[in-house]
């Protein structure tokens, strides 16, 4: 990625009215801090390729492991940190374990984000 300069403002200025209205829309810490652990989770390329698999597909550890090309022990460990993201949720067929995304909201980040990239990489 190339290293851009940030423009800032040529003086300093304060809109009070704009920081106080900004202010109240925002969260509690803990839930900032839950929403960057949310998002750190996409910002790891073995993380991002599980759940691109699962996205097309309930898999289970063995068939994750061959999609992503890593071990069946490294796809549990961060299979395990997805499930307590609430990422990938898990279900049982006799003695198979099938993940999949967990919900809508997580598909539709996914979607909304390699659409991004894709919109992004047509442009440039």
């Amino acid at each position: 990625m190339k290293r851009m300069k940030v423009p800032v403002c040529a003086r300093p200025c304060v809109n009070s009215k704009k920081m106080k209205k900004v202010l109240k829309l925002m969260p509690p810490a803990g839930t900032i801090l839950d929403l960057a652990a949310f998002f750190d989770a996409f910002s790891d390329p073995t993380r991002a390729r599980i759940l691109i698999a699962l996205r097309g597909a309930r898999l289970c550890v063995c068939d994750i492991a061959g999609v992503v090309n890593i071990s069946v022990s490294a796809v549990s460990h961060q299979l395990r940190l997805l499930r307590a993201l609430r990422l990938v949720r898990y279900a049982c067929k006799g003695r198979m374990v099938f993940y999949e995304l967990d919900d809508r909201h997580v598909r539709k980040i996914l979607d909304v984000g390699l659409s991004h990239i894709s919109e992004r990489t047509k442009t440039s």
